[in-house]
């Protein structure tokens, strides 16, 4: 696979994610001031499922999200890779 298409699926992959934390934050929120809706329960795990499953394919493809998610012991994968704030990165 060629750099740019490796980018760009990362990129695309990211958005999915950044889409889906957010789903699941807005929920969060609504459900904090209405704790006994189902619906809004159901649409959290929903989401959480699918943001659980797409941060796990992120992390295989491209390495940690966070620092706390270094799955390595050899090897200290969150440097590697583009930084937030770099181009390839977004």
């Amino acid at each position: 696979m060629n750099q740019s298409m490796n980018s760009n699926d990362r990129s695309a992959l990211l958005h999915k994610l950044r889409a889906e934390d957010f789903a699941l934050y807005e929920v969060a929120l609504y459900l904090d001031a209405h704790p006994g809706n189902k619906k809004a329960l159901k649409y959290y795990h929903e989401h959480k499922r699918i943001t659980d499953m797409l941060r796990a394919e992120f992390e295989e493809k491209f390495g940690p999200l966070t620092l706390y998610n270094n799955q390595s012991e050899n090897n200290w994968e969150w440097v590697e890779g583009p930084w937030p704030w770099e181009k390839e990165a977004n």
